[in-house]
C-alpha cells in the first residue's frame, strides 16, 4: 500500500506543482486544462489513461469538450501518496501551454 505524505511533503509539493490546487477532505490534487477542441482534449486522456495503467493507479476525471478535469488523491491511504506526485508531473509534461 502507497504511504501517504506528510504535511511537510505535501507543502514542497504543492510549491513544485504549482498549476495544482490541493484539495480539503480527503486530501488531494486537481488541475482543469483547455484544449482547442475534444479530438486534442481526449488524445490527451488517452495519454494520461495508458500511464495510469502502466502505474496501476487511476485519477479521477471529467471531461466537456476541450476541457479536462482531474483530481488526484490515493484512496489506498486516504490522502496524497508519491504516486499522485508522479503522475501529476507526468501530466505537466504534457499539458498544452495556459492560454
Amino acid at each position: 500500500m502507497p504511504k501517504k505524505l506528510s504535511a511537510d511533503q505535501v507543502r514542497a509539493a504543492q510549491a513544485e506543482l504549482s498549476s495544482w490546487t490541493l484539495g480539503q477532505a480527503p486530501e488531494s490534487l486537481s488541475r482543469t486544462l483547455q484544449f482547442p477542441d475534444f479530438k486534442q482534449a481526449f488524445a490527451f486522456m488517452t495519454q494520461v489513461a495508458l500511464l495510469a495503467e502502466e502505474m496501476g493507479h487511476h485519477p479521477e476525471w471529467f471531461n466537456v469538450y476541450g476541457r479536462v478535469e482531474i483530481t488526484l488523491s490515493t484512496h489506498d491511504c486516504a490522502g496524497l501518496s508519491p504516486l499522485d506526485l508522479k503522475m501529476a508531473r507526468r501530466i505537466d509534461q504534457w499539458a498544452p501551454p495556459a492560454r
